[in-house]
């Protein structure tokens, strides 16, 4: 590879997995000439959301005390619900041992599931969805990042994995963090059992925007078919260990496991910014996509440490929504409370008749995120 820009002028970028079940795909990182994307199904409640310019800011709601899911032993981050055909509804978050401290989120996480008969909880531990496994896998160490959606009758749990010595410093380690790839596990149930994969569905690409590691994968399905994933990249023209600059990028896939096709340019890019944003959250409404996004200074909502709303007409190329806002800090309980968060960051929607019904966050509200939870925030209907 000479430079990026030859590598885009011959094709879109591409990679992919080798699954244990379905064809096996190219090798990740090579060059793939494809179709448009086609054949996939999709959650329909999430294809089935209004038109409409939403105004999340103005549709929070009071927060009910069982809306609130945490746990004394681990600190719980991330959180993506779906409900299914046993009326139940099912979470999948991140945790790890609480005694480590929250830079312990790269080498101990996990991906748990919690269940409850409403989403405002209160929630109940289930079981462990995707543990650790080794460190001969990609994923052996460390799961973090979830995100579900039911695409075709199947349940595909999205991730961030990752691997290394397990050590838990002062700062963070950059080895694990530098590891992050994205998978998929695909199971007929929430309860699963997960089939994993022995390589990342989406991998870095040397010269590329993701050239040293990739996480915080959003999912959607297209509406002419396939599916459509935005992710944080992270490169390596910065300093190292941390690199950057931190962005975010397309790839597309005529199948939920891949092989995904990196699109060329990056997205929710601030000029002159080396980590404006973070933690996608993807859906296609009615006649648009649309993202929800952690802004990390205000560099789009002008409100400082925030969430804010992008859309986008065909998912390739985006811009602010008319109502940038979603959320600040802030957050007001049912008994009236008004508490300010130290964190309010991985947003994630959930939906039902083709409405979002709430708001999923990673949240803390203790110095050093100690003791950090899963935040659901009531949501009116969109007008």
């Amino acid at each position: 590879m000479k430079t990026l820009g030859l590598l885009l002028s011959l094709a879109t970028l591409s990679l992919a997995m080798t699954p244990l079940e379905a064809a096996p795909p190219g090798e990740g990182g090579e060059l793939v000439i494809s179709d448009d994307v086609n054949g996939a199904t999709a959650d329909l409640d999430r294809k089935k959301s209004a038109a409409t310019d939403y105004d999340f800011n103005a549709m929070l709601q009071p927060v009910p005390a069982t809306a609130k899911y945490s746990d004394p032993d681990f600190n719980i981050w991330c959180g993506s619900a779906i409900k299914a055909d046993d009326g139940k509804f099912h979470l999948f978050y991140s945790r790890w041992p609480r005694k480590l401290g929250h830079l312990a989120w790269v080498t101990h996480s996990e991906i748990a599931h919690a269940v409850s008969d409403s989403p405002f909880g209160p929630w109940k531990h289930h079981d462990v969805a995707l543990p650790a496994r080794g460190t001969n896998f990609w994923d052996g160490s460390c799961t973090h990042n979830p995100t579900v959606i039911r695409i075709g009758g199947k349940f595909h749990l999205y991730y961030m994995g990752n691997y290394g010595d397990g050590v838990v410093g002062k700062s963070l380690n950059w080895t694990h963090r530098n590891h992050q790839r994205i998978g998929v596990a695909v199971a007929d149930s929430p309860n699963g059992p997960w089939t994993r994969f022995d390589k990342p569905t989406v991998d870095t690409t040397p010269g590329f925007y993701d050239a040293l590691c990739c996480n915080n994968p959003s999912v959607a399905v297209r509406p002419e078919g396939g599916c459509l994933m935005v992710y944080k990249a992270v490169g390596d023209k910065g300093k190292l260990p941390f690199g950057g600059p931190v962005l975010h990028c397309v790839a597309t896939s005529d199948h939920p496991t891949g092989p995904f096709k990196k699109h060329p340019h990056s997205i929710f890019v601030k000029e002159g910014v080396h980590f404006a944003a973070e933690d996608p959250f993807i859906w296609r409404g009615t006649d648009r996509y649309w993202a929800v996004v952690k802004d990390n200074a205000g560099h789009f909502t002008q409100r400082g440490y925030s969430l804010a709303l992008w859309e986008s007409a065909d998912g390739l190329d985006w811009k602010l929504a008319k109502h940038p806002l979603v959320a600040t800090p802030e957050i007001t309980w049912a008994d009236g409370r008004q508490q300010k968060l130290d964190a309010l960051e991985r947003p994630q929607l959930l939906f039902e008749n083709g409405q979002p019904i709430a708001l999923f966050c990673a949240a803390a509200d203790a110095k050093g995120r100690d003791g950090s939870f899963n935040l659901q925030i009531p949501l009116t209907p969109a007008r």
